[in-house]
C-alpha cells in the first residue's frame, strides 16, 4: 500500500517554497509557522520520504516522456519508415520494421551489430531502415556519404557491414580500402559522395534524430517503440515479439 504522507509532505515543501500568492493569503503568519515546523520535523523523523518523493516524480517523469515519445513517433511516421532515399535491408515485405540510427566510429553500434544482424537473420520477417547519423566528426560524415553513395552502386549492405566490422580506424583512406575490397568503384563513389541527394538525405536523419530527442547512437525505432543505447538480443526479440502481437490484435 502506497503511504500518502510522504507524497503530502512533499507537495507541501513545494507548495511552500514557491511562496505563491495564494499560500500567503490561506494562512496566516503563525499557522505557517507551524505548518513549517510540522514539515520540518517530520522529515527529521522520516528521511526516507525524500527518497520516496524522488522515485514517484522519476516514476511521473518516465511515464511522461513515454506518452511524448509516442505522440512524435506517430507524427514523424511517414518520414522515419517511407523515406524512399533511406537504405533498406532484411526483408523488404516484412511485418515488423526496425530502424537504426548509427555512427560508423561508435563504438558501442560495432559492438551491437552482431546482435542486428543475428534478429534480422532469425527473424526472417523484419524491415530494416538504415539511418546514418554521424555525429563523431568528419570522418564519420566521410563513411556516412560513402555509404550512401554506394547505393548508387548496389553495394550498400556489404559496404554498411564491412564498415561496422572494421576494427582499424576509419578515415577517407581505410573508408576506400574497405570500399575496394567490397568491391565498389572508388571513382565513382567519389563522385557521387558529394551528391546534393545525399546532402538531403543526412539533414533529413538529422532533423529526425532531433525530433526524437536521441542523445546517441545506436539509437532504433521498432514500430512503435524508441530505444536508445545497445541492448541485448533477448530485448530486442521482446520488442519485435510485442510489436508484432500488437499489429495481429
Amino acid at each position: 500500500m502506497i503511504n500518502l504522507m510522504p507524497i503530502f509532505i512533499a507537495a507541501a515543501i513545494l507548495h511552500f517554497a514557491a511562496g505563491t500568492a495564494s499560500s500567503a493569503d490561506s494562512f496566516s503568519e503563525r499557522q505557517k509557522k507551524e505548518i513549517e515546523t510540522l514539515i520540518q520535523n517530520y522529515i527529521l523523523k522520516n528521511p526516507e520520504i525524500i527518497t520516496q518523493a524522488i522515485k514517484v516524480l522519476q516514476t511521473r517523469e518516465h511515464q511522461a516522456e513515454e506518452s511524448r515519445t509516442k505522440v512524435t513517433l506517430v507524427s514523424l511516421k511517414s518520414r522515419l519508415f517511407k523515406d524512399l532515399s533511406s537504405p533498406v535491408g532484411g526483408n523488404l515485405n516484412g511485418d515488423i520494421t526496425v530502424i537504426e540510427f548509427f555512427d560508423y566510429r561508435c563504438g558501442v553500434c560495432k559492438r551491437i551489430h552482431p546482435i542486428v544482424e543475428k534478429l534480422i537473420k532469425t527473424d526472417q520477417n523484419i524491415r530494416r531502415i538504415y539511418k546514418e547519423w554521424p555525429i563523431l566528426g568528419a570522418d564519420s560524415v566521410t563513411a556516412a556519404r560513402a555509404a550512401l553513395a554506394s547505393q548508387r552502386q548496389g553495394g550498400y549492405v556489404a559496404f554498411h557491414n564491412a564498415m561496422m566490422e572494421a576494427r582499424m580506424r576509419l578515415n577517407s583512406s581505410s573508408i576506400m580500402a574497405i570500399a575496394r575490397r567490397v568491391g565498389l568503384d572508388t571513382k565513382r563513389l567519389t563522385r557521387d559522395m558529394d551528391s546534393p541527394e545525399i546532402n538531403g538525405i543526412l539533414k533529413r536523419n538529422s532533423a529526425l534524430a532531433e525530433a526524437l530527442k536521441l542523445n546517441g547512437t545506436p539509437s532504433f525505432v521498432i514500430e512503435d517503440t524508441l530505444l536508445r543505447g545497445g541492448h541485448d538480443l533477448a530485448t530486442m526479440k521482446s520488442l519485435v515479439t510485442n510489436a508484432r502481437a500488437k499489429k495481429n490484435k
